[in-house]
C-alpha cells in the first residue's frame, strides 16, 4: 500500500512531520508518490538529504524564489551552513503555501529535528509546526523498543522520561512511547486544532514489532485520527482507524409476522446478540438504527455502550436506515487543548472510551443485520484486519468460493454515495461504482437469514448441530 493511501492523502494537502525515526524518509517517500510536490523545512535538514529531491532551491529570502520547477519533487530550504541546511523563514513559507494552493500540489514540511535518533521528545521551542498545516504526522521509530532510555537512543531522553513516566536507563516500553505520543507536550504538541492527527509508527519490520504497534494503535486512536504502522523502507504499511458498526434493526418483519429483532437467540434477543458481537469484535462506535418496535428494541440495549438512533422514515426503505446510521457518525469538533499553554502536567489517560460517540474519527463501517445473530466475531475481525492492510473500498466475505455474504465493510470513501441512496435498497446499489473485494470464508452459516418462521427454525437447528 502506498504511503499516500495509508495516510488518506490522495488530494493535495499541507502536511507537517514531527518526531523521530523516519520523518524525512516518510516526507520524501510521500512526495515522490505525486507528479509534483513541494518539500521544505522549518528546522534543519542534513545537507546530504537534499539529494532526495529532484530540484533544490535555496531561498534565504523571498526574492530568491521565482517559480516551482515541474515535474518532480522540489526541496526549498534556507542556505547551507556546514553539513546542514537552514530552515526557511516565515515569508518564504507563506509563499510556498500560496504556490502549492495555486498549483494544486502538496506542500510537505519537516517541522522537527531528532539528531538521527528513533525517538524524541520536544524541547520548549519545538516543534515549529506551521499554523496552517492541514495534517500533522507524529513519527516514532519502534526499533529502540526494549533498549535503555538514554540519549544514545532517544533525543532529549530526560524530557521523554518526564512525559512518559519511564525512568532513565529503564527499557523503552510500548506504553512509554504511547504516553509520550499522546501527551499534550509530546507528540500532540503545537498541532493546529483543525489539523488531522496521524501517528506513524515506523521501523516495525518484524512480526513482533508490528504486533506491538497494533496494541499501541488501539490506545492512540483516542488521540489521533489514524495510526499507520510498518516499515517505510519496505513499503509494508497498515492503517488503524476506528471502524464503526451499524446495525440495521428498523424493519417491520412483514413476511415473518413478528418483530425479528426480538426473536430469541440463546436466551437473548437477536438485536442484543448482534450488538454484543459488534462490541466484542472491537467495532466503535456501534450504532443501532431502529424503526418498527423501536421502544422494545431499545429496551434490549439499555446497558450496552451503543448509540440507538430512531429512523422515523424506516417505512421508506432500507436506504433511510443506512443514512441514519452514517449520519450518527458525523465527525466531532476539532481537537483542542494541544498547545503548550493548555497542556496538563499529568500523564495522558490512555483508557478506552466508555461514553460519547465520535471520540475517534471513523475510517470504515461494518453493516450488520439484526436478523443474523449467528455472525461470528471472527469474520468481523477478519474484515477489519484486511481493511487495515489494504484499505479496500468495499469488503465482504465470500463463502464457498462463489457466494457473497454479510456483513459488509464500507470504507469512508464510499459514505457520500451511500448517503445518496433512495428507496428500499442498501449498500449493494453502489457495488458497480467501487471495486468490491472479498475475504474467503468457509462457513456457510453467514448465508442464513430469517425472513419466515421456517428460516428461524432452520437457523436454530443449524446451531444445535
Amino acid at each position: 500500500m502506498q504511503l499516500s493511501r495509508a495516510l488518506r492523502l490522495q488530494a493535495p494537502h499541507i502536511v507537517s512531520f514531527t518526531g523521530a525515526g523516519g520523518k524525512t524518509t516518510a516526507m520524501f517517500q510521500l512526495a515522490h508518490e505525486y507528479p509534483q510536490a513541494i518539500v521544505t523545512a522549518t528546522t534543519h535538514l542534513g545537507a546530504w538529504q537534499t539529494s532526495f529531491s529532484d530540484h533544490h532551491l535555496i531561498a534565504a529570502k523571498l526574492s530568491d524564489l521565482e517559480e516551482i520547477p515541474a515535474p518532480g519533487v522540489t526541496l526549498v530550504t534556507g542556505g547551507i551552513e556546514g553539513d546542514r541546511t537552514k530552515p526557511v523563514n516565515q515569508e518564504v513559507l507563506n509563499w510556498l503555501r500560496e504556490e502549492s494552493k495555486k498549483l494544486h500540489i502538496p506542500l510537505l514540511i519537516e517541522s522537527d529535528g531528532s539528531r538521527q535518533k528513533s525517538l524524541k521528545a520536544p524541547a520548549n521551542h519545538e516543534p515549529p509546526i506551521p499554523e496552517f498545516a492541514e495534517t500533522a504526522i507524529a513519527v516514532a521509530g519502534l526499533s529502540v523498543f526494549g533498549k535503555p532510555l538514554t540519549n544514545d537512543h532517544v533525543h532529549r531522553a530526560e524530557i521523554f522520561s518526564e512525559l512518559s513516566g519511564l525512568q532513565i536507563n529503564q527499557p523503552i516500553t510500548a506504553d512509554a512511547i504511547t504516553r509520550m505520543l499522546a501527551h499534550p507536550q509530546g507528540g500532540l504538541k503545537n498541532i493546529p486544532p483543525t489539523a488531522r492527527r496521524i501517528a506513524l509508527l515506523n521501523q516495525a519490520d518484524t512480526p513482533e514489532l508490528q504486533s506491538i504497534g497494533g496494541g499501541m494503535a488501539h490506545k492512540l486512536l483516542d488521540h489521533f485520527d489514524s495510526i499507520v504502522i510498518g516499515a517505510l523502507k519496505k513499503n509494508n504499511l497498515q492503517t488503524f482507524e476506528h471502524t464503526a458498526g451499524i446495525i440495521l434493526a428498523a424493519g417491520k418483519s412483514t413476511r415473518y409476522g413478528a418483530p425479528k429483532q426480538l426473536l430469541d437467540w440463546k436466551g437473548k434477543p437477536f438485536v442484543r446478540q448482534v450488538a454484543e458481537t459488534a462490541l466484542q469484535a472491537g467495532l466503535w462506535p456501534v450504532v443501532v438504527v431502529t424503526g418498527s418496535h423501536a421502544a422494545e428494541v431499545e429496551s434490549c440495549l439499555k446497558d450496552l455502550p451503543v448509540k440507538v438512533i430512531h429512523n422515523p422514515n424506516y417505512q421508506q426503505g432500507q436506504s433511510t436506515s443506512v443514512q441514519a446510521g452514517l449520519n450518527a457518525l458525523q465527525p466531532p469538533p476539532p481537537y483542542s487543548g494541544t498547545s503548550p499553554k493548555s497542556a496538563k502536567n499529568a500523564l495522558p489517560d490512555l483508557r478506552n472510551p466508555t461514553s460519547g460517540f465520535g471520540g475517534g474519527r471513523v475510517g470504515a463501517a461494518v453493516f450488520l443485520l439484526a436478523d443474523q445473530p449467528q455472525i461470528p466475531v471472527e469474520v468481523i475481525r477478519a474484515l477489519v484486519d484486511s481493511h487495515a492492510q489494504e484499505m479496500q473500498s468495499i469488503l465482504a466475505p465470500l463463502v464457498l468460493e462463489d457466494r457473497r455474504a454479510n456483513p459488509v465493510l464500507f470504507d469512508r470513501d464510499t459514505f457520500p454515495d451511500l448517503l445518496q441512496l433512495t428507496g428500499d435498497i442498501g449498500g449493494r446499489a453502489i457495488f458497480s461504482k467501487y471495486k468490491v473485494e472479498y475475504i474467503p470464508w468457509h462457513d456457510d452459516i453467514l448465508l442464513l437469514d430469517v425472513d419466515k418462521p421456517e428460516d428461524y427454525q432452520r437457523l436454530v437447528e443449524n446451531e444445535k448441530l
